[in-house]
């Protein structure tokens, strides 16, 4: 231990930073604030009622929420299995598969839009069959739950398979030896120990597919209440009606904001 280190009050050494790594950091705050600000400004807030309480922007406001907790709800679902294989599972390809589940977080979201069309469209490698079948996906409701499903999950399942590699496995252990069969394990154990990380991915997951757009533009076009969703609406109104499109914009700001409080608090609750 160095002596005349600074220490904290539970004992631990403070590690000091230097003095100029706050230039750029106050360089990048503000980068990241001041298009924020602009919006604050910009804003008519003397009709912002109206403008974010119009038909339009109602009707797609609620097919956002609609479909982002459906969208929610599937990640879970497929998301959490998909999770405790790549943090428990021993196979090969293990690492294959994380780079598959990772690819969707580094796409831009029109390629996705665009191989979802190939995949569920009319001509598409599934869709043909399903046509077949009287069932026609794109351009429809449940077109853009897949949009945003597909680029939602990856942030469930790495928020997930952190927790569970933080977690690690000595409890697991314990209550196998103990003669809990995998199913008690997961249920009894597992889950309830990731439990924060859980949420804090399923919040994830859903201000994702809240603010998707450029898949769910490809894949399921823009018609309103049924594919038009709240991006898609402040898209179309900063042609027609820019003030709108500002007025609609806080309102994703403020939602993202409370995401963003909910996930500290969730990481916090359970990991700090």
């Amino acid at each position: 231990m160095r002596l005349g280190a600074a220490h904290d009050p539970d004992g631990r050494v403070r590690i000091g930073l230097p003095g100029w790594a706050y230039l750029p950091a106050a360089v990048a705050t503000v980068f990241l604030t001041l298009p924020l600000v602009a919006v604050l400004l910009e804003i008519d807030w003397g009709s912002f009622l109206s403008l974010v309480t119009s038909e339009s922007a109602r009707v797609a406001l609620l097919l956002s929420l609609k479909t982002a907790s459906v969208s929610t709800v599937v990640c879970v679902l497929f998301g959490v299995p998909l999770a405790l294989v790549l943090a428990r599972g021993r196979f090969r390809g293990r690492a294959a598969l994380r780079s598959l589940v990772l690819l969707p977080l580094v796409l831009p979201p029109v390629v996705g839009g665009i191989a979802l069309l190939y995949t569920f469209g009319r001509a598409g490698l599934l869709g043909r069959h399903l046509d077949a079948l009287g069932i026609r996906i794109a351009f429809s409701t449940t077109a853009v739950v897949l949009a945003q499903t597909f680029v939602s999950l990856p942030f469930l399942v790495v928020s997930l398979e952190g927790a569970l590699r933080v977690a690690g496995r000595r409890y697991e252990e314990v209550a196998a030896t103990l003669g809990a069969r995998p199913t008690t394990v997961l249920r009894r154990v597992t889950l309830p120990l990731v439990l924060p990380g859980l949420a804090s991915g399923a919040v994830l997951a859903f201000a994702r597919a809240l603010g998707e757009f450029g898949a769910t533009i490809t894949f399921a076009g823009s018609l309103q209440g049924v594919t038009r969703t709240l991006p898609l609406e402040i898209y179309l109104q900063r042609e027609t009606d820019p003030q709108a499109a500002v007025a609609l914009s806080l309102l994703l700001i403020v939602a993202a904001a409370v995401i963003v409080l909910l996930t500290h608090r969730n990481r916090s609750s359970g990991f700090g």
